[in-house]
């Protein structure tokens, strides 16, 4: 995990994120998925500055070992002098092995956030999952702490004013909103409530916003009047011109229409999982995601 330096603003990693979002419904499917509908609760990772620094880490460790329903065992976490904010040894088990920068011994409330990004590397070691380079796989470690329930402490630890700043982790502080706000809609959560900063606060609700432009993106009759417009414009032209309708070359372009056998048929990212789901163009249709089960009403 990385710190320092300035921070980064905007959604430069979006879709790496949102894949890793798909990523997660692949492996762990969505009953999987619910089995992390709670976060980890606030009281669970406070660390006062008169905790005993070892005792207050391991209990912070084991309720993050918890949260993401890792076998209960020891985790063993040192301090020393290094240039990134942590480092987690990679093992069969069952005792995991964490180095924290000496930095946090005297900055303990950020502790749960940098615990909470290396168990879960200790999660995606074993259930098998990464991404191809380094980046990217810090980037999928990023999103699956936030989409498990710990990863609101990665965002609580990022704070700036005009003479230092800090943030913890790869993603930027609207890219961790982003995900938290996917998170939030699927278990019907509020994490502002949980912010200590006023930064993490702000940045949750610009995340929230493009995540729920998401929710309103054509088909989906939840779509405003100018996206049904532009649709109703792109439908016409590709029934006029099936030559021209191919499938999408992004995975996140917002739909794509493609000439099948039975007819023309329209795919559009999953606002959930991210998955792309295809349907028939033919009015109004129900469609249900194979892949995390939602249900989406839509105008095609």
């Amino acid at each position: 995990m990385t710190n320092g330096g300035e921070v980064q603003h905007g959604y430069p990693h979006l879709d790496t994120a949102r894949a890793a979002i798909t990523a997660l419904y692949r492996r762990l499917s969505a009953d999987g998925i619910r089995a992390y509908a709670a976060s980890v609760a606030p009281a669970d990772v406070a660390f006062s500055d008169v905790d005993d620094l070892y005792l207050g880490t391991q209990r912070v460790a084991h309720a993050l070992v918890q949260q993401l329903r890792l076998p209960d065992a020891r985790v063993i976490v040192s301090f020393r002098d290094m240039k990134q904010a942590a480092n987690v040894e990679l093992t069969a088990g069952p005792e995991y092995f964490i180095e924290l920068n000496n930095r946090f011994r005297t900055h303990r409330r950020d502790i749960g956030a940098a615990l909470a990004h290396e168990i879960t590397h200790v999660l995606l070691h074993r259930l098998g999952l990464s991404f191809p380079g380094t980046h990217d796989n810090e980037i999928l470690t990023d999103t699956a702490t936030t989409y498990l329930g710990a990863g609101w402490l990665l965002l609580d630890a990022y704070r700036e004013d005009r003479d230092s700043s800090q943030k913890l982790g790869y993603l930027t502080p609207e890219e961790f909103g982003y995900v938290l706000a996917k998170r939030a809609l699927v278990f019907d959560e509020d994490p502002r409530i949980w912010f200590t900063s006023p930064q993490g606060y702000t940045s949750y609700t610009k995340g929230r916003a493009q995540s729920l432009r998401d929710e309103q993106q054509p088909p989906l009759t939840t779509a405003g009047w100018s996206g049904r417009h532009r649709y109703a414009k792109d439908r016409r032209y590709a029934l006029e011109n099936p030559g021209a309708a191919t499938a999408p070359v992004a995975p996140y372009v917002p739909y794509a229409f493609e000439h099948l056998a039975d007819g023309l048929r329209v795919s559009f990212p999953c606002p959930t999982c991210l998955q792309r789901i295809r349907v028939p163009v033919r009015g109004r249709v129900r469609a249900r995601c194979g892949l995390c089960a939602s249900v989406l009403d839509c105008d095609t």
